[in-house]
């Protein structure tokens, strides 16, 4: 397997993690554990796009290998795009928390559109930059549905799937899903 073929996935989140190498089946997409890396890098970016070069930069320039990484999050209609680039950090607690807040930040609102956004950044020792993003519509839930997924899979009704990701099956969620939308997009760029 050639260089070209083989990616760093900058990030050391493992659900993430399992599924870009779902998606980009013929790559051999390594963990940061499994090259050494372990740095924390920062996201200051203003945009998912700038956060995902960010982090694949980073990743690439520590490395020395291709590194792809990505950025999205939710974003609510009615709360103006929030929680958006902060998704993970919403709340400040971890996944349950923000779902929470959510929840309590939209108690009574009749319009419940949502979708979440996905840029991946694969950056390359040479200096190439390839970028591409995904976006998939739905709703959020009043109340959690389903044990699959994470994040706020458990209260986003997806528009494609006409049920919660989290009620999904991995291959139905990666088909519909921004993440997938985004990645298959930029592989069609390579």
């Amino acid at each position: 397997m050639g260089m070209e073929k083989l990616i760093v996935a900058a990030t050391g989140n493992a659900h993430k993690l399992k599924e870009i190498r779902a998606v980009l089946g013929g790559w051999k997409i390594l963990s940061e554990a499994e090259v050494g890396f372990c740095g924390d890098v920062e996201e200051t970016g203003a945009t998912f796009a700038e956060n995902a070069l960010i982090k694949a930069q980073a990743v690439c320039r520590a490395t020395g290998l291709p590194a792809l990484a990505d950025d999205s999050g939710l974003c609510v209609e009615v709360l103006s795009g929030a929680p958006g680039v902060f998704s993970a950090r919403y709340s400040g607690g971890g996944s349950a928390e923000n779902r929470a807040l959510l929840l309590k930040n939209l108690k009574g609102e009749k319009n419940r559109n949502a979708y979440f956004a996905c840029a991946v950044a694969l950056v390359f020792p040479d200096g190439r930059i390839v970028t591409a993003e995904g976006k998939t519509h739905g709703e959020i839930l009043t109340h959690e549905q389903g044990e699959n997924g994470f994040g706020y899979d458990s209260l986003f009704f997806s528009s494609d799937l006409k049920k919660s990701f989290a009620e999904s099956s991995e291959e139905e969620k990666n088909a519909v899903s921004h993440r997938g939308r985004a990645l298959r997009a930029l592989e069609m760029k390579l």
